[in-house]
């Protein structure tokens, strides 16, 4: 019997306790008369105990406890017989499930098992990954998660509103603080740097924007009565990481931002669990669309933002599809599932939904992914014609709008910058002359 077909290789998901596997599905794609069955076992056997040809301490005991599995191999369409073949490729998507004795809770480890050496091959992507309880067993995730987030702010019953200030980069902590003020003051509740500017920067350091915004935050609270979260991007070279957190901690911070693709999922998991990391931590996925916007290459975007998750993102940054990114409305709904669908242990995340959020998107927004949500509002707070504070306060007023089921042009009558915001931007899904969004 060819041992690539053999049931040791092979199983259904009736033979195999999934609570000790990581199962990966896969899109893969073959030659014509290329064996899918034998494709799909060399790709497990690859990626976990053998090579090319038989290697002789590679025993059938040491397969049995440590080899990949073939759980399904699903061609598309799913061709029956030779007539329905045709020349070229044939697309399969293949499960795979790896032994979690095999990585233990490494990520590092996870990401060489499950796209290790086959990302170099053609037509090979990770599409998702199942965990069972062995593997998540030993992960905290999320310190606060969503509801931790809601107490901290003490806003229970709507979504979030965040702002990212604007410029990205290249400004002094006492700009930064003004334009912070006049965000937290019109209504925003959580306030973030831009990816671009963590850490320590020579014009604006961790310790005097802390200070200085979290006295902006102060001031505004004194006049809205109600908390302001400021992410204070701590993005460092790994071994800086906790420094700066604390350092941000110590000046008063009460939240931090971490570019979790560049710094690693596994620096984004140690300051998540680390006790001395008090605040809730904000992950962004910049350089994420490195690993998945490619249709044959790569993973998933589902992927990462469910990896986020495990490895204790309270905030996770995810694009809107109706802005200034053309990313597709399931992708964007895909993720949400993967922040906060039920996860064993693990508390969900919310989603920070950015890229040209405006008052006309809210209503859109709400209904995709409901209230345990923040929406992310840069350019439409700081490029708002009567100035981010009346920006702030147009978002707010769009948000209470959905919230109450009430037209969002009737909302605007006598709130002349929620007028305005419409009259510039437009409202999602109506034919408005000059809108972006048409």
């Amino acid at each position: 019997m060819n041992q690539f077909y053999s049931k040791q290789l092979n199983r259904m998901y009736e033979g195999l306790n999934l609570d000790d596997y990581v199962v990966a599905t896969y899109l893969v794609a073959a030659k014509r008369d290329e064996d899918p069955i034998v494709k799909a076992a060399s790709i497990g056997i690859e990626q976990t105990t053998g090579s090319w040809t038989d290697i002789p301490a590679e025993t059938p005991e040491l397969r049995e406890k440590y080899a990949a599995k073939t759980m399904a191999v699903y061609e598309v369409p799913d061709n029956e017989n030779e007539e329905d073949l045709i020349d070229g490729k044939r697309w399969y998507v293949m499960k795979i499930a790896y032994p979690s004795v095999n990585i233990d809770d490494n990520i590092p480890l996870l990401f060489a098992t499950v796209i290790g050496n086959i990302s170099a091959l053609p037509n090979v992507k990770l599409l998702d990954l199942e965990f069972g309880k062995t593997f998540v067993s030993k992960f905290k995730g999320p310190k606060f998660g969503v509801q931790g987030v809601r107490d901290i702010l003490g806003v229970q019953n709507r979504p979030f509103l965040n702002n990212m200030i604007k410029p990205c980069t290249g400004y002094s902590p006492e700009v930064g603080a003004r334009l912070f003020y006049e965000a937290a003051v019109g209504g925003v509740d959580i306030i973030k740097d831009d990816e671009l500017i963590g850490g320590d920067r020579a014009f604006n350091t961790i310790e005097e924007r802390c200070k200085k915004y979290m006295e902006a935050a102060a001031k505004a609270e004194a006049i809205k009565g109600e908390k302001t979260l400021f992410a204070c991007n701590i993005t460092d070279e790994v071994n800086k990481l906790k420094e700066n957190a604390l350092k941000a901690i110590k000046a008063g911070t009460n939240c931090i931002m971490i570019d979790a693709v560049g710094t690693g999922l596994s620096a984004l998991r140690a300051l998540a669990e680390d006790p001395e990391i008090t605040v809730p931590i904000l992950a962004h996925a910049a350089a994420g669309g490195a690993l998945f916007t490619s249709k044959y290459q790569g993973m998933s975007s589902n992927v990462l933002y469910k990896l986020m998750r495990l490895c204790g993102a309270d905030i996770v940054v995810n694009s809107s599809p109706y802005g200034k990114f053309d990313i597709l409305k399931s992708k964007y709904i895909k993720t949400t599932i993967c922040l906060q669908s039920e996860f064993h242990h693990i508390k969900p995340s919310l989603p920070l939904y950015g890229g040209g959020v405006i008052p006309g998107l809210v209503k859109q927004t709400l209904e995709d992914g409901g209230i345990d949500c923040v929406l992310g509002v840069g350019a439409g707070i700081h490029a708002h014609k009567m100035g981010p504070t009346k920006g702030a306060h147009a978002m707010r007023l769009a948000i209470d709008a959905a919230m109450n089921n009430v037209d969002l042009r009737e909302a605007a009558k006598g709130h002349e910058e929620l007028e305005e915001a419409i009259d510039t931007w437009g409202i999602y899904g109506e034919d408005v002359k000059g809108n972006y969004l048409i």
